[in-house]
């Protein structure tokens, strides 16, 4: 099995996860390629590839641009594989109905846009690196931490990710494809 994993990533952490998606996969023996949609020259030819992982993080209610546009030209190709969309999101950490209302919201923009349904969804928590924030964002990210989860302090870095559930996720996707391919 061939495994392409697409990722946007604004502060770093969706990199990280991708990568984490793409390590889990070659333990499993899968030949997996991680690609970055905005700076990785990503594959515009997916014949190559038999499953396609998209990941992309919320940031101010959509996702990157560069996933976007990628999608939204590949959604024919996407239609004709086994798909994933790994949405990474702090949101998640609420447990808050409405909360959850609007990260579906977003995904189901995302998809409507992009003319692309993907076989499953994975919502994935992501890390709040205040270290390496400038002063606004900072700032702007201290009072949203403060309604989720209470103080925080803005000298250390914060990372959610529930990397055995990435890895779980993984052997999950990969694991009814690759059954099928070794016959």
């Amino acid at each position: 099995m061939r495994l392409l994993v697409i990722y946007g990533s604004t502060d770093g952490q969706t990199q990280k996860v991708a990568s984490a998606i793409g390590d889990a996969a070659r333990r499993d023996g899968v030949d997996a390629v991680v690609a970055d949609a905005k700076h990785g020259h990503p594959p515009d030819d997916l014949d190559a590839f038999d499953a396609v992982i998209v990941a992309a993080s919320v940031h101010v209610g959509g996702y990157q641009s560069a996933i976007r546009r990628w999608v939204s030209q590949q959604a024919p190709a996407l239609a004709r594989r086994r798909t994933a969309f790994v949405s990474v999101c702090l949101g998640m950490l609420q447990h808050d109905p409405k909360v959850d209302r609007d990260i579906g919201s977003i995904m189901q923009r995302f998809f409507s846009s992009t003319k692309w349904t993907p076989s499953i969804t994975k919502l994935v928590a992501g890390a709040v690196p205040f270290t390496r924030y400038g002063w606004w964002k900072r700032r702007v990210m201290k009072r949203i931490m403060a309604k989720m989860i209470g103080a925080v302090d803005t000298t250390h870095d914060y990372e959610y990710t529930d990397w055995n559930d990435v890895a779980e996720f993984t052997r999950h996707f990969v694991a009814p494809a690759a059954s099928v391919t070794c016959r």
